[in-house]
């Protein structure tokens, strides 16, 4: 056998790959940068204005904040009370009905052309804001906390019923198997194998939506739906503005009380869920 002879005048240098093309995302850019001019324009900025905001931002945090006025607090606190019982009703309402509704959705439960519907149920109230919700339930209601307590359920709904049915349809699979397999019924399959594995997600998802409907609430107040969101909008066409700042300071406080004490508790909820989920494997 002889030895492979190496010719330096072989050109053995392999051609460089050719350089993808950039076709694509230069005509992506320039679609968004015109999308972000367009949409610039439509607001009719005044760029004039655009270098005074910052002091006149820093003026009215200084009205609001310098010296707030706590003479109105024990009324501010009522009201904030409302508001977080507004958020717990509607979160109340929201999930005793979402939960029965998102299992029916959930793949294996309900039929399809329920489950269909059901989804498309959801997807429209997702795609109403709860201020709309609340505005066209004044009509009926009035101007009532539990105005803003209806809007705030029936918005959830869409959201909490997908939470719903996405946790059911993402859940271990062998309890349900076994349990079909020995002749149960679809109902006996949901209670015996499908709630014991996403009750603790169901009600972490519960205790977020109370959280979000704490948010939320502050903003239906300023539609008339009570609460401290209608003291802060009374107040501010007023120009009341160390009035504001205080109403501002409670809630934030409230809300970062409130979010924190559920927070721990959906983390307890999930631990122990983990925990429990540790020792069967064991």
């Amino acid at each position: 056998m002889t030895a492979a002879v190496f010719d330096p005048s072989v050109n053995v240098t392999a051609a460089p790959p050719p350089r993808p093309s950039k076709i694509g995302q230069t005509v992506a850019a320039a679609l968004v940068g015109v999308v972000i001019l367009a949409a610039g324009a439509g607001l009719q900025i005044s760029w004039n204005a655009v270098p005074q905001l910052p002091a006149r931002i820093a003026d009215f945090l200084a009205l609001m904040f310098a010296s707030p006025d706590w003479g109105r607090l024990p009324r501010a606190l009522l009201e904030t009370w409302r508001s977080i019982s507004m958020a717990w009703i509607g979160a109340i309402l929201c999930v005793v009905l979402a939960i029965p509704l998102g299992m029916l959705t959930a793949h294996g439960v309900g039929p399809a052309w329920l489950r269909a519907i059901l989804r498309a149920l959801f997807a429209v109230i997702r795609a109403v804001p709860e201020v709309v919700i609340a505005l066209i339930l004044l009509t009926v209601t009035g101007l009532t906390p539990f105005t803003g307590a209806l809007a705030l359920g029936i918005a959830g709904i869409g959201t909490q019923g997908k939470w719903v049915y996405e946790a059911i349809e993402s859940a271990p699979q062998g309890a349900s198997e076994a349990v079909r397999a020995a002749g149960g019924t679809t109902a006996q399959i949901v209670r015996w194998a499908l709630w014991p594995a996403v009750a603790p997600a169901l009600m972490s998802f519960a205790l977020y939506r109370f959280e979000i409907n704490i948010r939320t609430s502050a903003v239906l107040g300023l539609v008339g739906a009570g609460g401290i969101g209608s003291m802060l909008s009374n107040y501010t066409n007023f120009r009341e503005w160390d009035t504001v700042g205080m109403l501002l300071i409670v809630v934030v406080m409230a809300t970062m009380i409130m979010d924190a004490v559920s927070g721990a508790i959906r983390r307890r909820i999930m631990e122990g869920s983990r925990a429990r989920g540790m020792a069967r494997s064991s």
